[in-house]
Parts: structure tokens; sequence; C-alpha cells
């Protein structure tokens, strides 16, 4: 087995790339639907969030209004180092719990961890490969203001929010270029989902 990081920046296509691994044969580790989870009323991320962000980011079921409270971090560094010190603790021991789970069941499986945060987590340590979806800013920000209905404002600040996607590019060790189509995106899944199928099963490089 070898599990490898993906990651990307806002808008990049991550989550399309990963969906094409999964078609190929990968075990994905969604870290955000282990984030959402870890925060649900009653768990102990919850608490704490509200303790530190207030009783106003909640909807009226006790969950968390993540717009609400994403516009909250994303213009405020201080505030999203506090909410990222809550949750990622809980999604790290999340995933590992994920992982050790598929290690038992498939000895020989790509596991991919899909999280929007790896480098600032610090969760690249240790992966046999980091593969970063990377797209130039331009483009970046013109699929974040049409996917999510943001200005121009709105959508560079949830963009510096995060490290620059060049620099996650440059520390990447695979590097898919999703600036064209689907079908390209697809095949680039494709053809690294065999070449790591193959790292998993032989040990090689």
């Amino acid at each position: 087995m070898i599990v490898v990081g993906l990651t990307g920046g806002i808008a990049s296509g991550k989550s399309t790339v990963a969906e094409f691994l999964r078609e190929a044969g990968a075990r994905i580790v969604d870290a955000d639907r282990i984030a959402r989870a870890v925060v649900t009323p009653g768990r102990p991320a919850h608490n704490e969030i509200v303790a530190a962000f207030g009783r106003t980011i909640l909807l009226p079921d006790g969950q968390i209004d993540r717009k609400r409270l994403g516009a909250i971090i994303f213009s405020d560094p201080v505030q999203q180092t506090a909410l990222n010190a809550i949750v990622h603790p809980r999604v790290i021991e999340g995933i590992d719990a994920v992982v050790n789970r598929i290690a038992a069941e498939s000895p020989d499986a790509v596991v991919v961890l899909d999280v929007p945060l790896l480098y600032e987590a610090g969760m690249d340590r240790d992966l046999s490969d980091v593969i970063v979806v990377y797209v130039p800013e331009a483009l970046q920000l013109q699929r974040l203001m049409a996917r999510d209905g943001l200005s121009a404002a709105e959508a560079m600040a949830r963009i510096r929010s995060q490290l620059p996607l060049a620099e996650k590019r440059r520390r990447a060790t695979i590097v898919i270029d999703n600036s064209g189509s689907k079908t390209a995106a697809r095949q680039l899944a494709s053809a690294l989902f065999d070449r790591l199928k193959t790292k998993a099963t032989t040990g090689l490089r």
C-alpha cells in the first residue's frame, strides 16, 4: 500500500481529479468529509468552535453555518489559525483511522488523502508523493467567481487565505495541470493511477 497526498487551491479542480482517481481505482480519504463530521453538534470540536466564535455562527438546527464562519476566517488570519487549531488535530485522527482500516482490508491499495490544506496543516510529511492540482491564478480566480457567485475581491480573499498554488506546485512531487478540459484531466489522472498502482504493488519508483 502507498499513501499519497492530493491538494491544490480553491477552485483548482482538486475534487474533480480526486473523483477521476477514484474511478480509476484509488481509495480516496476525503478530509473535508471528516472535517464536517468532527464539527457536528455534540462533538468536542463543535463546542470549542462555538466557544471561540460565538453562537452567531450556528444555524437554527445547531449545525455550524460554514458560509458565515468562512466569511470570518477568510478575512482574518488570526481567526483562521484559531479554527485550524481546533479542527486539524481531529481531522488527522480521523484520517489515520480510515487509512489503518484500508491497510487491513487492502494491503496493495493506492490511498489518496484529499486534503485542501495539506501543506498548511503539515500533513505532507511521511507521504509517498504529494500531488498538486495546478491552474494559473487568473483561471483560479475566474472559476471561483463563477462557481460561488463571488466578487473579484471576495474570491481573491479566499485565494490569498491559502498557501499560493505556485508554492504548492514547487513543493509537489507530482503536478497535474488542470488548465484544460475535464477529458484531459481524466486522462492524466488515469495514467497517474497506473503509476501509483505499480509502486503500491512492486515498491518500484
